[in-house]
């Protein structure tokens, strides 16, 4: 089934009918089918810094925006396969890795591995995809301490796909007194028994805070917010 049907089958039987747009705003599909995100590219420039956490052995979201806009992308990945991935790569100039990840606090943490060894991504949550046994414990930080850090008072766009951390580090980044105009991230609500219950409040919170749904991906999982 193609990505077009599945969104038709998706809206037809309602499984993802707690994910709805509610804005209306010009935006554009980058990177990779299954790596990218919409973006509002109107309010990104040359002057622009995004924040990337989490990029596995994909950067086409990355690489889209340095394209088409000059901007400064600050990639964050613990995982050693993705880091040794980086490495290889011929990388933008204005693509700058940190070999750490996002979490609710600053520590070194246990980082669940993957089942399957051929797979890359793993998560600080442990799910359906990870191992209980094969951990390593790698470098994580908060987000106010990134943003600190790295001396970011205000970021353009924020992309998250952590596997599931998403749902436990929206609170840190929400009430940091960092503005960000636009979040993109992958739900992994599939991860959870209560996963739907998970992005429910994750999209409450971001209401809240006075960010919209524009942009959502034909499997509902890649879901883009606005502050306007």
């Amino acid at each position: 089934m193609n990505s077009k049907l599945t969104r038709l089958y998706y809206i037809l039987n309602g499984k993802f009918k707690h994910i709805t747009q509610s804005t209306h705003l010009k935006k554009t599909w980058y990177g990779n089918k299954g790596g990218g995100f919409y973006v509002a590219h109107q309010f990104i420039n040359q002057n622009s810094v995004v924040y990337s956490f989490g990029i596995g052995e994909d950067i086409s979201f990355d690489r889209c925006l340095i394209e088409n806009h000059s901007c400064t992308v600050f990639a964050f990945d613990p995982t050693p396969k993705s880091i040794a991935w980086c490495k290889n790569q011929v990388l933008p100039t204005t693509f700058y890795l940190k070999e750490y990840g996002i979490a609710l606090e600053t520590g070194k943490m246990p980082f669940h591995l993957p089942k399957n060894k051929t797979y890359i991504s793993g998560s600080l949550i442990l799910n359906n995809g990870v191992s209980s046994q094969d951990i390593l414990h790698v470098q994580m930080k908060s987000f106010i301490d990134i943003a600190n850090e790295l001396g970011h008072k205000n970021i353009d766009l924020l992309k998250m796909d952590i596997e599931g951390s998403e749902y436990d580090v929206i609170d840190g980044i929400l009430n940091s007194d960092i503005e960000i105009k636009q979040i993109v991230v992958e739900f992994h609500e599939r991860f959870f028994q209560n996963g739907k219950q998970k992005t429910c409040e994750f999209i409450q919170k971001m209401k809240s805070k006075g960010y919209h749904i524009f942009g959502i991906s034909d499997i509902f999982e890649e879901v883009s917010f606005v502050k306007l």
